[in-house]
């Protein structure tokens, strides 16, 4: 049997109607400039935008939410399908997966909604000036961590079932409007090799990993000092990010417990008795993400904390670029 098939887009559409019966499809929505995933819907189903550069909600969301009550059981959830999932997100899942899905200390709520969800995945066919997932080992395409993935050349989507999930998901509900074939078209190919040079041109004064460790374990704290004067401690580079995952379990009326997204930016992220506080000064908490993501990481999870979706960058009120203090590191040393 194929693993790869061909649909004309208008019944990929019409087949998306049809699992929406039975599941809760998520896909991204170009509003103005915003690109957001939304729960599809008749009305919506058209507006779809695929292989346009990175949502704005990193898909930690689906399974780690912003807010959730992690006392009452989940019953009656109707199962998800997260559509158009860029490769930077995916390759996310491989520290998430790692620290929720630990057998010691395993987060039972993360792992029914992985469970619950069919993940398909898209080629990213544009990029942005944030965007360097290359610089660390990353495609604009999938490679893992997804049950279906997608691209589109001309009015044709190309369908590839990857996981055993996404095998028996595809099976299920596939029907004769899919058409078995060995190999995607060479325009698919083509431009994949042509968004990866962007990325890497686009890209190449930023170092790779180890060294980019290196220089953030050497640096001063003046750099840190520069940079923290536009920083406001809003939290928005660690909350947008498809790898933080600092909650606070918050405890409400009739024994509810709540989890919450916490940030290492906020104030008082670190103070504990007496008052003591590590990370006071912004400059400190401002190296300390760079010192987690590259550092802590790396050492604990044999996995770095940074995939390269840009958005820290996007969403910083101070305009705090990652890759400029990264660059300005490299070139100081």
């Amino acid at each position: 049997m194929s693993d790869l098939y061909s649909v004309p887009n208008a019944k990929w559409v019409a087949f998306l109607k049809n699992v929406m019966t039975a599941f809760d499809v998520f896909a991204p929505i170009r509003r103005d400039k915003f690109l957001d995933y939304e729960l599809i819907n008749d009305e919506n189903i058209d507006l779809i935008s695929i292989g346009i550069a990175k949502p704005v909600t990193p898909i930690k969301a689906f399974f780690f939410p912003i807010k959730e009550n992690v006392v009452r059981k989940k019953e009656n959830t109707k199962p998800r399908i997260i559509l158009g999932v860029p490769a930077c997100d995916l390759n996310s899942l491989n520290l998430m997966d790692k620290i929720f899905l630990d057998n010691e200390f395993l987060d039972l709520y993360y792992k029914f909604n992985r469970e619950n969800a069919i993940i398909i995945s898209t080629d990213c066919n544009e990029i942005n000036e944030s965007c360097h997932c290359t610089s660390y080992a990353g495609k604009p395409f999938a490679q893992k961590n997804y049950d279906l993935n997608i691209s589109l050349a001309g009015d044709t989507v190309y369908l590839e079932p990857f996981s055993e999930k996404g095998k028996e998901f595809f099976e299920k509900n596939k029907n004769s409007d899919f058409t078995e074939i060995s190999m995607l078209p060479n325009s698919i190919k083509n431009h994949r090799e042509k968004i990866t040079a962007e990325l890497v041109a686009q890209n190449a004064e930023l170092p790779e990993l180890e060294k980019t460790r290196q220089l953030i374990l050497q640096s001063d704290d003046e750099i840190w000092k520069k940079y923290a004067e536009k920083c406001v401690s809003c939290g928005a580079c660690a909350v947008i990010c498809p790898t933080c995952h600092c909650f606070l379990l918050i405890d409400k009326e009739k024994f509810e417990k709540v989890k919450n997204w916490d940030s290492c930016q906020y104030p008082s992220f670190e103070r504990v008795a007496a008052g003591e506080d590590p990370l006071r000064k912004i400059w400190r908490r401002l190296k300390n993400r760079y010192e987690c993501k590259f550092v802590h990481k790396p050492s604990m999870f044999d996995e770095i904390a940074c995939v390269g979706c840009g958005r820290c960058i996007d969403t910083c009120i101070g305009k705090i670029d990652k890759n400029e203090i990264i660059i300005e590191l490299s070139k100081a040393n």
